[in-house]
């Protein structure tokens, strides 16, 4: 790109931590609501079928394959360093800088593409081992293979839209970062729906047609596509935008990133096995990908939306005041950016635990609304709602770690999180089939995040010594403001009860009632940091 066209690189002031949480926070709003829909439409068009189990795994397995390359810790690798490129090279050395990473990493992911193609039958395996009867079993390897060809290419196409993510957040630029991704997710509920409509709703593996697996595959390698086209727009707006380099190993600046880059490499691929291994054993109950599969996606929708949202526009900042080796500001802007975390997560904590039952009545539709599915379904929810809340405490302290170039702390917690998340694996198998086995793999998404959060915050504790970690009045303004409105979010519930199941009036009961709880949560929370004091 010429250089007339980047002066937008030109230094700015940034924005504030506060301002950039909600942009950030809106806008996944918008992108998380359709994420969920898409699952919810997926799993009412498809059902509690084998072949819903095996395209509800596989279509996530390229973003999966890609979270074992970098996944969200390239933005947490990348954005610190490009501030600290353009800080001391301005501009040009920061396209430098992201050139080079981007062909090193579209390089390897290209060999992943090729090695993913090959080992195809391997991973249709793995989707499809819990089908009990052999013919079906046979049919399914056989769709699951061709569905695995067919969204493989998308792997390239994540590294390219994660690139063009990390590269706006490193600007300061946070809205179509995170609202592109709703064009994703709309070209696939489209894809589903007219799928739905042409070949018919709840079909299972031996009745699916193979016309039905390619237009699947096909729409959702289309949606990746529009997505990362979106994602390469807004580089291309902050003037980042450039020719991938493929002399990476004569930039020593560009070779220290690809190291830390592969160091970090446990720090995506724990989650993303933890995932995978639990997704593969839901498969083992009809229906039970949905159950765990919507766990996740409420799960990482209520951390984005809250504490996800603050880490991601707290990172600039805290690199920054790292760069500059300034450990009072990095003091300050952690204690800001946990307070504001804990203070959007507790709402919605409560929010979720108190009314898990309507939600999941709500949630289960179509071919999936059986008992049998809603009150798993229900339970897994409540076990999200205190998840959520750990998982956006470690983002952000992980996010601060690297922030101060530390990779080892986060790529051990992420191994301990992992392993604990097989022995729960593991545990599982000893239930049925049924709800039961499907509750416990949520549970050990909680249990990971506990081990992952507590080891990051205790190395994080010793980091910012001896600047205080935690703003405990803020903390304590928050808590009130949560006891305050838990009569609305008790009064929501015994509504819903009382409705007799009425999924509309329960939703406009959840929404009405949601909207009401949180402007007491804000009034309150008000109220408390002046007569508390010391709030963010």
């Amino acid at each position: 790109m010429a250089p007339s066209t980047v002066t937008v690189l030109e230094d700015r002031p940034l924005t504030t931590t506060a301002r950039n949480s909600v942009t950030v926070a809106v806008w996944t709003l918008v992108s998380r609501a359709t994420g969920l829909l898409r699952v919810v439409v997926i799993g009412a068009v498809l059902g509690p079928t084998y072949f819903a189990n095996s395209f509800q795994a596989g279509y996530v397995v390229p973003n999966l394959v890609f979270t074992l390359i970098a996944g969200p810790v390239l933005a947490m690798v990348l954005v610190p360093s490009v501030v600290r490129a353009a800080g001391t090279g301005g501009a040009a050395r920061a396209r430098e800088v992201f050139g080079g990473v981007t062909g090193w990493l579209l390089a390897i992911s290209a060999a992943v593409v090729a090695l993913l193609m090959i080992f195809s039958p391997a991973v249709a395996w793995t989707l499809t081992f819990g089908i009990p009867d052999p013919a079906a079993r046979a049919r399914g390897l056989w769709l699951a293979t061709l569905l695995v060809l067919l969204i493989a290419p998308q792997v390239l196409l994540y590294t390219l839209l994660h690139l063009g993510m990390a590269a706006q957040q490193a600007r300061g630029r946070f809205a179509l970062a995170a609202g592109a991704p709703a064009a994703e997710n709309v070209i696939l509920i489209l894809t589903v729906v007219w799928a739905g409509w042409y070949y018919g709703t709840g079909r299972d593996v031996e009745q699916v047609p193979v016309d039905l697996v390619v237009a699947l595959g096909v729409g959702s390698t289309a949606a990746v596509a529009l997505h990362a086209a979106l994602q390469l727009f807004g580089t291309a707006r902050v003037g980042l935008l450039t020719r991938p380099s493929m002399r990476w190993r004569q930039d020593p600046e560009v070779r220290e990133v690809t190291r830390r880059l592969v160091r970090s490499v446990g720090v995506a691929a724990g989650p993303a096995a933890a995932m995978y291994v639990l997704l593969a054993l839901a498969g083992s109950v009809p229906g039970g990908v949905f159950v765990v599969q919507l766990s996740y996606s409420v799960f990482y929708s209520l951390t984005y939306l809250s504490a996800r949202a603050v880490a991601t526009a707290a990172l600039p900042s805290l690199a920054h005041a790292a760069h500059r080796a300034d450990g009072a500001t990095f003091g300050s802007q952690w204690r800001q950016g946990l307070s504001y975390a804990l203070i959007a997560s507790l709402p919605l904590l409560m929010l979720l635990a108190m009314n898990s039952v309507p939600t999941a009545n709500i949630l289960a539709n179509g071919e999936l609304r059986h008992a049998a599915l809603i009150g798993p379904l229900a339970t897994c929810l409540g076990v999200v709602a205190m998840a959520q809340l750990v998982g956006g405490v470690h983002d952000i302290g992980r996010r601060a770690l690297f922030a101060r170039l530390d990779d080892r702390i986060p790529r051990r917690a992420s191994e301990v999180a992992f392993g604990v998340t097989l022995l729960a694996a593991a545990a599982a198998l000893l239930l049925p089939a049924d709800g039961s086995r499907l509750i416990w793999l949520v549970v050990a998404i909680l249990a990971s995040e506990l081990t992952a959060a507590g080891t990051v915050l205790t190395r994080l504790r010793r980091a910012i010594r001896p600047e205080r970690f935690l703003e405990s009045r803020a903390l304590l303004a928050a808590l009130v403001a949560t006891v305050a409105m838990a009569p609305v979010a008790v009064t929501m519930r015994w509504l819903a009860n009382a409705d007799g199941g009425d999924r509309v009036a329960n939703l406009a009961l959840l929404v009405l009632g949601g909207v009401v709880a949180l402007s007491v949560y804000v009034l309150v929370l008000r109220v408390a940091v002046r007569q508390i004091g010391g709030g963010s």
